[in-house]
């Protein structure tokens, strides 16, 4: 996430200043960093958490070091601060980590070195400690521009015996130039930044208490209430986060989680190139998914308490299917099994197109873009479900409702594609209808029926296609525009497979958004 994440303090004596800031770097490290200066100084053994190496072997160069730091450097000079509001000591390295995975580097120092960065952490510093805040002066809020970049502040209070009120004021800070991201990442922001914020307030606590307990102020400080208030404020400001909260290595533990913020929160949100709007389809399938994960989470939370009651769905979703419990999770969103399936007998439509000819695939087409029911009888499963496959891409996913293969005849209600086994009956209403279509897969009479196109198919050379309507008029009929289109591009040989693949996705989205269309 190209962000900064900073820790800033309102200091009685300076006003509002940054002790701390962790930036994200793509390139190499900041100016006036070398790789000598990264081999040959303070190095430190290094760490791994979260697939992030961790070192302090950053130069040694930092603007808050005053009298060392160049004259054209952004940061404060020694003399405008004091131990409150200063991080690292003079000629501390800094904190540099490594992510391998990226191979995005995570820096930490008092104040960033770009002047144009220093200026924004600096008013975002200001602000989040003087007119924005959120009512209590303790909390989360959201302010920013576009010049200057958005900023989540979030006010806290660390406990400080010496300090006036026994507290003193804090804010971490998170910047960068999207809004709409960092909007996006505020639940996780405030659950990861209130955590620190909890973690610092208890240190800090404990190191109150225990100075309190050892020499109580508030009775000291009453005794010397007409001390001028000049005198009494000396030597108070200059107490150091450090020494409120006990930690030595407190820095070390803000980059730590800083950087890690900074990865997550970059990690959870990611931006995909979408080259146009979802297609009905997507939609459909998304929410088809989504009502199934519900669904399931449902059965998840009450099956032992309704076990009972949730028998008779399963009877029902076995009779509806007619087939093993594989097959039957959503029959009427084709989603069956198809893992067990060993071959894949049709290709495509335009495979198709040429085994069963073209005036036996125009009926069967015209019955599917029509909507009405398609029956085949086969004694292969495979062979029909490989049918139903390409036949299915004609239409909406929404408008494709499969029974794969049963036992008995099922009405058009429940399904407008159907595999049955020979052996079945059909109702004979059923068989003079004109809206249903009849796909019967026999043993050919000859040994290869199909000898020029499926030398390598033997799995076809011993089967013919008979298609049959209750309405034999029905294949001389004007055909819907779609179907005209679809047989232009299957009859193209210039059109490779896939070209036809988009072709139709390209045709049905046509056909969906017109409600003119027939």
């Amino acid at each position: 996430m190209n962000a900064i994440v900073a820790l800033c303090h309102f200091c009685e004596l300076h006003g509002p200043r940054t002790l701390f800031c962790t930036e994200v770097l793509h390139s190499p490290l900041p100016q006036g960093a070398s790789s000598g200066d990264i081999s040959g100084q303070n190095e430190q053994a290094e760490e791994e958490e979260g697939g992030i190496q961790m070192s302090s072997r950053i130069r040694s160069h930092s603007p808050a070091e005053g009298a060392s730091a160049d004259s054209s450097s952004p940061g404060p000079k020694k003399s405008d601060m004091c131990e409150g509001c200063r991080s690292l000591a003079g000629g501390h390295p800094g904190y540099v980590s490594h992510d391998k995975e990226t191979s995005i580097k995570y820096v930490s120092h008092q104040h960033p070195n770009h002047p144009q960065l220093f200026s924004i952490v600096r008013q975002a510093c200001v602000r989040s400690l003087s007119c924005e805040v959120c009512p209590g002066r303790e909390g989360p809020i959201f302010f920013g521009d576009e010049q200057h970049g958005f900023v989540f502040s979030h006010t806290f209070f660390i406990k400080d015996s010496l300090a006036r009120g026994f507290q003193r004021w804090y804010s971490i800070i998170t910047i960068m130039m999207d809004r709409i991201y960092l909007i996006n990442s505020w639940p996780f922001l405030l659950g990861k930044i209130r955590g620190i914020i909890d973690e610092l307030q208890g240190k800090a606590l404990k190191v109150f208490e225990a100075e309190q307990y050892g020499c109580p102020q508030r009775a000291q400080r009453m005794n010397t209430a007409f001390t001028p208030f000049l005198h009494q404020r000396n030597g108070n400001a200059a107490r150091s986060l450090t020494s409120l909260t006990n930690d030595e290595n407190l820095w070390a533990c803000l980059h730590t989680s800083f950087a890690w913020l900074l990865k997550a929160c970059g990690s959870r949100l990611t931006e995909k190139l979408l080259e146009g709007a979802p297609t009905e389809d997507t939609l459909v399938q998304m929410e088809k998914l989504a009502d199934l994960k519900e669904e399931s989470e449902g059965w998840d939370g009450s099956e032992e308490e309704e076990k009972p009651s949730s028998q008779p769905d399963v009877v029902e979703g076995q009779e509806l299917s007619k087939c093993s419990p594989e097959t039957s999770l959503m029959p009427d969103c084709n989603s069956w099994n198809v893992a067990h399936r060993r071959l894949s007998v049709f290709r495509s439509l335009r495979h198709m197109r040429q085994v069963l000819g073209a005036s036996a695939f125009r009926m069967l087409a015209w019955h599917v873009l029509m909507g009405n029911q398609v029956i085949w009888k086969a004694r292969d499963m495979d062979l029909v479900q490989s049918a139903f496959d390409v036949l299915r891409t004609m239409l909406p996913v929404g408008c494709v409702r499969i029974i794969p293969y049963s036992d008995q005849y099922e009405e058009a209600y429940r399904c407008n594609f159907l595999g049955l086994s020979p052996h079945v009956q059909i109702p004979s209403h059923i068989l003079s209808s004109e809206f249903a279509v009849l796909v019967e897969v026999r043993t050919a009479t000859r040994s290869s029926l199909y000898p020029t196109l499926f030398d390598d198919e033997q799995s076809l050379n011993k089967y013919e296609f008979v298609v049959t309507s209750g309405s034999p008029v029905a294949a001389d009929r004007v055909g819907p525009t779609i179907l005209n289109k679809i047989e232009a591009a299957l009859t193209n040989q210039n059109l490779s497979v896939d070209v036809v693949d988009q072709c139709l996705v390209c045709l049905k989205e046509e056909w969906m958004k017109d409600p003119g269309a027939p």
